[in-house]
């Protein structure tokens, strides 16, 4: 990911996360702010109409004892009842009462339960109705009670009052019309509803009544309704409508077309209308705010990107061309900002590269000129020891038996001839400094034979054997890099074995791939494990005035060769070195 994606990506977050929380949060907090007053709205509504109910009973009741008071003192009706006189004066007093008492409903009826006179039918005189008195005392005194007129059916919250003229009873049932479209007006807020939810086997007419009462009906029980209650109201599960909110519910008694007492309920409920649009708006508004913050989060981003991407993008290339062999360049800016003060750190390192490189390449002159002498006096030195040998063994027979000068010269001329030989093309390859191998099929067990014979004679307490292969084939190789690595093998392995002296011994082998194992191997003290890690190393050594290049000359020659080379070595154990030479 770039960094002028991150830095897009980090601007957006900086701007649209917050952003989101303060609408989540200002979302919730009006949702919460809003319900809360939605449910002191319902209370009061609840109130309101538990008191509305209480006074239509109690205003049912009083029209009921004036209309008692009343009739007590109507002679003409007391005739009409007790010498069934003015038959139609009888028939019509219940109209006439309900116009003059505000009741919406009127019935006189004898101690059998037959009408005597009905405000809302003049021809219910004499039907039979025995069971209403009793359902009214069973529910209390007061019940909601369907009513038949003849321009429609509607609820009244009926109530019962009797009297006696000249020993025979009479009994007043009257009501008050139900009204809950005028509750639901009077709540201020238009979200809440009044409804009544008939109980469950209410009739055509029962339904017919309730629905003039203006109320949304319902009936029965939804199953799974788990409606809120507020404090004091029926805890009984209501239906719900729609996506409304049913918050509380108030029993009441209601007596059925079929002269049943059941419970009915009025629900108070709040659709929650005002809220949704609300949180509509305020989504819409947020995610705009969102939009717009996004995009000018982006450009600024862009911008910003621009300004602090290009510039390092700039750097980065600037800072691509540096080179130790081209450091011919400067950085410059005119920036007074961090990226500026960064190029200008650059080019002060620059230039002091320039001048360290400019040091270290005399350095490296120097280094190289001296590592290239040593290591001509290290292989020159090799060249010259067996020549050395000879004169010595020569110098010892002259003085011994001067007779015998000449066959031993003769035996010994080999060695002197392959010493000079071996100088000479040394001379040859240094003089080009940089050599090229001459690779040709090269007998290993001759030239380590030739290794043998030129330290032969010479005054150390080692003893060198070999353990040649006889079934070994040429390898390719140049065969004086292959001198050169036996010499420097078997001098270091002979200097550490002289105090002790030890054996070095030299073998080969054959391998599967028509490759050669070449081991030169010491009994001598051995090396310890951190001597053996740094074995190899230039200039490191253990031998006083030692160079420390033999090794790592054999190990430089052993690659030119592809060939590979492994040290194994511990103290007291001695040490072993394997040059494996690849087949050809």
């Amino acid at each position: 990911m770039t960094f002028r994606t991150r830095l897009l990506l980090a601007m957006g977050a900086v701007a649209l996360v917050p952003l989101a929380a303060i609408g989540f949060v200002v979302r919730r907090e009006m949702a919460t702010t809003l319900t809360t007053q939605d449910a002191a709205r319902v209370a009061s509504l609840v109130t309101l109409t538990r008191a509305t109910l209480a006074g239509e009973s109690a205003a049912t009741a009083d029209r009921l004892a004036s209309l008692r008071d009343v009739i007590a003192d109507d002679s003409r009706l007391r005739a009409a009842l007790l010498q069934g006189t003015d038959r139609a004066y009888l028939l019509d007093y219940a109209a006439r009462a309900m116009q003059l008492t505000g009741l919406s409903a009127l019935e006189i009826q004898d101690d059998s339960g037959v009408v005597l006179s009905s405000g809302q039918f003049r021809n219910d005189y004499g039907r039979s109705d025995p069971r209403l008195l009793a359902e009214l005392a069973a529910a209390g005194g007061a019940a909601l009670l369907p009513v038949r007129s003849a321009d429609a059916a509607f609820l009244v919250v009926a109530r019962a009052d009797s009297l006696s003229i000249g020993g025979r009873r009479l009994h007043l049932v009257g009501g008050t019309a139900v009204d809950l479209a005028r509750l639901s007006a009077a709540a201020v807020d238009s979200d809440l509803t009044v409804r009544l939810a008939l109980p469950t086997g209410a009739t055509p007419v029962d339904s017919l009544a309730a629905a003039s009462t203006g109320a949304v009906l319902t009936s029965g029980v939804a199953p799974g309704t788990a409606p809120t209650s507020s404090p004091g109201a029926s805890s009984h599960p209501v239906p719900a409508v729609g996506r409304d909110i049913i918050v509380a519910e108030i029993p009441f008694p209601l007596i059925g077309a079929d002269r049943t007492v059941r419970q009915a309920r009025f629900i108070v409920a709040h659709r929650p209308t005002t809220l949704d649009a609300l949180r509509a708006r305020v989504d819409h508004w947020f995610l705009l705010a969102i939009l717009l913050t996004a995009v000018a989060a982006l450009l600024a981003a862009a911008v910003l990107a621009a300004r602090v991407s290009l510039p390092l993008a700039d750097l980065a290339a600037q800072t691509a061309r540096v080179d130790l062999d081209a450091l011919d360049f400067d950085f410059a800016s005119t920036r007074q900002d961090e990226i500026g003060a960064l190029t200008r750190l650059l080019a002060t390192m620059t230039r002091r590269l320039r001048a360290s490189a400019s040091r270290l390449r005399d350095a490296e002159r120097r280094a190289t000129v001296g590592d290239v002498a040593r290591q001509v006096t290290h292989d020159v030195k090799n060249g010259l020891t067996p020549i050395r040998h000879v004169l010595r063994h020569l110098t010892e027979v002259e003085h011994a038996d001067p007779t015998q000068l000449a066959s031993v010269f003769a035996e010994r001329r080999p060695t002197l001839d392959a010493s000079v030989a071996y100088l000479d093309a040394l001379a040859r390859q240094y003089a080009r400094l940089t050599p090229r191998l001459d690779v040709r099929p090269s007998d290993v067990n001759a030239i380590a034979r030739a290794v043998v014979d030129g330290r032969n004679g010479a005054p150390t307490n080692a003893r060198l054997a070999l353990a040649l292969s006889d079934a070994l084939a040429p390898i390719a190789a140049d065969p004086l890099v292959l001198r050169r690595i036996l010499e420097n093998l078997v001098s270091n392995a002979v200097d550490a074995v002289h105090a002790t002296g030890g054996t070095v011994t030299i073998s080969t082998d054959a391998l599967p791939d028509g490759g050669v194992r070449l081991v030169v191997a010491d009994d001598g003290p051995g090396m310890t494990a951190d001597e053996l890690s740094r074995a190899g190393q230039d200039f490191y050594t253990t031998k006083p005035g030692g160079s420390g290049l033999g090794l790592s000359i054999v190990r430089r020659l052993a690659t030119d060769l592809q060939a590979a080379m492994t040290m194994e070595s511990a103290p007291g154990a001695g040490t072993r070195v394997t040059i494996t030479f690849p087949g050809r």
